[in-house]
């Protein structure tokens, strides 16, 4: 289980008439390294906190959104999923995070990413590769869930072959929710795109050509040199 260091903090003050109010409380802590955050859960009230921005971004790189991280700095360690992240739309990095408060035996609904692995014949003999699905919701105990979920393409021997959620290989505990036929991956043949040839307008060819021909005719003729 990975673990995140938190800090309580106080919600934003509204302001008062004529002063700067408590709408700068987030910038100023994003410019001081840290992201605001919020931490809620079914047996957990909401509690804003804070969190330094490098641990959180290498966190994610290692949890994504399926993987427990306990938090500290709250009293006894919290188990969490990251529920949710608002990303700045011009640094990309994260600006807000929600974590969720799971409790040991209660399910949770989670989507899982799924990792393709494996080679398929049908690819290396030149078919296209099309990846239709890149996670899938299951359900089952927060200390249960996989932090990933295999795809194997070597099931993919032949054209128009097909991986389908159902056949994917779920472990103990975990759930599918949703629609077992979906298709995950699957191969199709290579349609290549042929050169289009504008046939030859034959009927201006020839105006073209009596054109030419009558202005040869209608030309004075050369003089003869003395």
């Amino acid at each position: 289980m990975l673990t995140l260091e938190v800090k309580k903090r106080l919600p934003a003050m509204p302001a008062h008439a004529g002063q700067a109010g408590g709408k700068t409380a987030a910038p100023a802590l994003r410019r001081a390294g840290s992201i605001p955050a919020v931490v809620y859960g079914a047996h957990h009230a909401s509690t804003p906190i804070t969190v330094a921005t490098v641990a959180f971004e290498k966190i994610l790189r290692e949890a994504g959104e399926a993987t427990i991280v306990s938090l500290s700095g709250l009293g006894e360690p919290l188990p969490t999923l990251i529920h949710d992240v608002d990303l700045d739309p011009l640094t990309n990095r994260p600006r807000h995070v929600d974590f969720y408060a799971v409790t040991k035996g209660e399910k949770v609904e989670v989507a899982i990413p799924l990792v393709f692995v494996g080679i398929s014949s049908a690819v290396e003999a030149g078919a296209n590769l099309v990846k239709v699905l890149h996670e899938i919701e299951v359900e089952a105990d927060p200390m249960s869930l996989p932090h990933d979920i295999q795809v194997d393409l070597s099931a993919l021997k032949a054209i128009n072959d097909r991986i389908h959620v159902r056949d994917l290989v779920l472990p103990a505990g975990v759930e599918l929710v949703g629609e077992p036929e979906d298709v995950v991956a699957l191969v199709q043949e290579v349609v290549e795109e042929k050169e289009e040839v504008v046939p030859a307008d034959i009927s201006t060819i020839e105006v073209e050509k009596k054109g030419k021909e009558e202005v040869a005719e209608s030309a004075p003729a050369p003089e003869e040199k003395k």
